[in-house]
C-alpha cells in the first residue's frame, strides 16, 4: 500500500511540475552572432539557446563527424562544407515552407553549385578574404599581390588564417592554379610554395585575428573582410588590399545537422535570422556581407556603399568561392598537418 501511494504521489509530481523550456543548441563561428539577437529570440519565443563556437570548419566537421550528425540542431558551415555534409549524411534536408522570411534573401545567393535547390543550407553571411596592412609601416604601393607576403620585410610578421583551404588557396593562386585544384601535383606544388612562407608566419589565427592587428601585435596578412572593417575603425592607418591574383569568396551558411534534437525550432530561429531587421542588426554588428536584399536596403550608405565590405563588381569576378574538392580533401590535410608543424 506505501509502494501505491508513493508511485501515486510521483506521477501527480510529474503532472504538476512544469515542462523544461525547448532548447536549441547553436554551433557557430567565433564572433559571428551578436548576442542580443539570441536574447531577443528566446524573449520573444520562449526557446532557450544553448551557444557554442568553433575557429575552422574543420573544428566543426570533426566534432559533428564524431558525434554522428548529433549534440546540435544549428550548424553555419562553409560553402565547400555544405556539399560534403550533405553527401556523408550528416545534414537534414530544410523545410523551405517553415521559412516564410526567405522572401528577403538575395536570389543572386540562392542556388550554388554547393547546394543546388538550398537543400541543405540558407546563406548566413559572405565576403572576402584578402590582404591586411598597417600603412605606417609598410608601404601599400608595394603589396599588390598575395605573392608579395613572401618578401624578407614580412620576416616573422605575417598572421594567416587557421583554415587550411583559405591559407592553401593562397599557395595555389600564387602558382596560377585553382584554389580548388584536386590535382595532387598542383597541390604539393602548393604545400612547397607555403614552406617558403612559413618563416614570414608568426601565427595562425581565426578565432579574433582583428585584434591582433588592433593592437599591433599584427602588422599584415590575411584577414577577413568583416574583420578589415573593424580594424580600420580602430586603427585607420590599416590598408585592406585586394591581390592581384584574386581574392577569396566565402558564404558560410545555416544548416540542420541530421541527427539535431530539435529541428522544429531550429527553422524557427532560422526565419529568426532570416527577418530582415534582424539579419540587419547582425550584419552592422559583424560588419560582414548580408546576402538578404531587404536587410541590405536597411543599412545605412556609409556600409551599403563601402568597397571592404560590398566589393565592386569587377573584384568579385576575379575572386573565387572556395567548394568541395573531395576525396583530395586527405592531400590538403596531410600537407597542412606537414606545413604547421614546419615538416
Amino acid at each position: 500500500m506505501r509502494r501505491l501511494l508513493i508511485l501515486l504521489l510521483l506521477l501527480m509530481m510529474a503532472r504538476t511540475s512544469p515542462a523544461a523550456p525547448p532548447e536549441i543548441r547553436f554551433f557557430n563561428w567565433s564572433d559571428y552572432l551578436p548576442a542580443e539577437v539570441l536574447e531577443r529570440f528566446t524573449a520573444e519565443t520562449g526557446i532557450f539557446v544553448r551557444y557554442s563556437t568553433y575557429d575552422s570548419n574543420e573544428a566543426m566537421y570533426a566534432k559533428l563527424k564524431l558525434l554522428g550528425g548529433k549534440g546540435y540542431d544549428l550548424i553555419v558551415p562553409s560553402t565547400y562544407y555544405i556539399d560534403r555534409l550533405g553527401r556523408e549524411g550528416l545534414l537534414q534536408p530544410l523545410q523551405h515552407a517553415r521559412l516564410p522570411h526567405w522572401r528577403a534573401l538575395d536570389p543572386r545567393h540562392l542556388n550554388q553549385p554547393f547546394d543546388p535547390g538550398n537543400r541543405w543550407s540558407v546563406p548566413y553571411l559572405w565576403g572576402t578574404t584578402a590582404i591586411a596592412l598597417n600603412a605606417r609601416r609598410f608601404d601599400p604601393a608595394r603589396v599588390k599581390a598575395w605573392a608579395d607576403l613572401w618578401r624578407p620585410e614580412f620576416r616573422a610578421g605575417l598572421l594567416l588564417a587557421n583554415d587550411m583551404r583559405e591559407v592553401f588557396q593562397i599557395g595555389l593562386r600564387v602558382l596560377g592554379y585553382s584554389g580548388n585544384s584536386t590535382d595532387p601535383e598542383q597541390i604539393r606544388q602548393a604545400y612547397e610554395k607555403l614552406r617558403q612562407l612559413m618563416p614570414n608566419v608568426r601565427v595562425f589565427n581565426s578565432d579574433a585575428p582583428q585584434t591582433l592587428y588592433v593592437t599591433g601585435e599584427i602588422d599584415a596578412g590575411m584577414i577577413w573582410s568583416g574583420n578589415a572593417y573593424r580594424v580600420q575603425q580602430e586603427d585607420p592607418g590599416f590598408r585592406y588590399i585586394y591581390p592581384r591574383e584574386g581574392c577569396g569568396l566565402w558564404m558560410d551558411n545555416l544548416a540542420i545537422p541530421s541527427g539535431a534534437e530539435n529541428p522544429a525550432d531550429a527553422h524557427r530561429l532560422i526565419d529568426f535570422l532570416l527577418r530582415p531587421d534582424i539579419a540587419r542588426l547582425i550584419a552592422e554588428k559583424t560588419r560582414y556581407s548580408t546576402p538578404n536584399a531587404e536587410a541590405y536596403r536597411l543599412l545605412p550608405p556609409a556600409l551599403r556603399e563601402n568597397p571592404v565590405i560590398y566589393p565592386p563588381p569587377d573584384i568579385l569576378d576575379q575572386g573565387e568561392y572556395t567548394t568541395d574538392i573531395g576525396e583530395a580533401v586527405t592531400i590538403y590535410a596531410h600537407y597542412w598537418e606537414r606545413l604547421k608543424v614546419g615538416e
